[in-house]
């Protein structure tokens, strides 16, 4: 009786994450339709109690809320192509990469064919789906998140509506996640010193993670600069990090480890030295990256 009160959801793409959310709402009892342009990798949801009908618009139909995962804007819309008038009455999330612009494009092209959107990011790995702490968020008409919220919220506790607007959680997605690959060159930098000296890559982790955490709580002081204009008054400034260039680059010079991937950054801030900025918080490097306001 419990699941035939929950919400019929039907996943499209079954990907490492498309897995994940299919499997988190046929745990939690919600009536489950998978599809996936390999029928194989619906095997295990089907084993699990999800329905797997044979094509795309059978899926589509079965569940008034459609949730894709695949890679991007142009993939999912070319695997709706087939099935564009059954999304009629429906709503449909997209979790997927993307610009702001391919988000706006979606939303048009969902709402053309009568469906109402919500365009989402899943900010956490797969095997977080369905935690009471692993971040999503949404954006979109807030009465369709508010009507489809306790489905939603099954993928993750910590679930936000960013606002009406179609692209703003492509624009959280793309600006969140610019710093994820920098992080992780570094952290593996430093694992190639310490193997080069025999010690592990696992030493490094908790002095790693207690950084990256000094890193998180000065986040708000540099947005609070951004923000305001103002660098004149640095916890840290850009001639700390400019001076350390020659001797970062020869602890990997002597250690044998391609550190290459720094040159765009130690760039910038040569830049900033030559621009006169050195005495400024490092935050000032934003108006280089932003460049001129655009005019009104």
């Amino acid at each position: 009786m419990a699941q035939e009160r929950r919400g019929a959801v039907t996943v499209i793409g079954l990907g490492l994450m498309g897995s994940a959310l299919a499997r988190a709402f046929v745990r939690a009892g919600h009536p489950t339709t998978v599809w996936n342009r390999s029928p194989d990798k619906a095997a295990p949801l089907v084993a699990e109690g999800a329905r797997h009908p044979g094509t795309i618009e059978a899926a589509v139909a079965a569940s008034p809320l459609v949730i894709t995962c695949l890679s991007t804007y142009d993939a999912t819309l070319a695997a709706l192509a087939p099935t564009a008038a059954g999304l009629r009455g429906r709503t449909l999330v997209t979790l997927n990469s993307g610009t702001p612009a391919g988000a706006r494009r979606m939303a048009e092209w969902a709402s053309g064919h009568g469906a109402r959107f919500l365009d989402g990011a899943v900010k956490d790995v797969p095997t977080a789906v369905g935690g009471a702490d692993t971040l999503l968020y949404y954006c979109g008409d807030r009465e369709v998140f508010d009507e489809h919220g306790p489905t939603l919220r099954v993928l993750g506790g910590a679930t936000v509506h960013l606002g009406d607007e179609p692209d703003l959680a492509s624009l959280y997605e793309t600006a969140v996640g610019v710093p994820l690959l920098p992080a992780l060159l570094g952290f593996f930098e430093g694992a190639a010193l310490m193997r080069r000296r025999g010690l592990t890559a696992g030493a490094l982790v908790p002095y790693s993670v207690r950084w990256l955490e000094m890193i998180a709580s000065i986040l708000p002081l540099l947005a609070e600069e951004i923000d305001a204009g103002h660098y004149t008054d640095p916890i840290s400034t850009v001639n700390t990090f400019h001076v350390g260039i020659p001797e970062a680059r020869l602890a990997a010079e002597e250690a044998g480890v391609d550190a290459t991937w720094r040159a765009a950054m130690d760039d910038l801030l040569e830049r900033a030295v030559a621009e006169g900025l050195g005495e400024r918080s490092i935050a000032t490097l934003y108006e280089l990256l932003a460049g001129p306001a655009p005019r009104p």
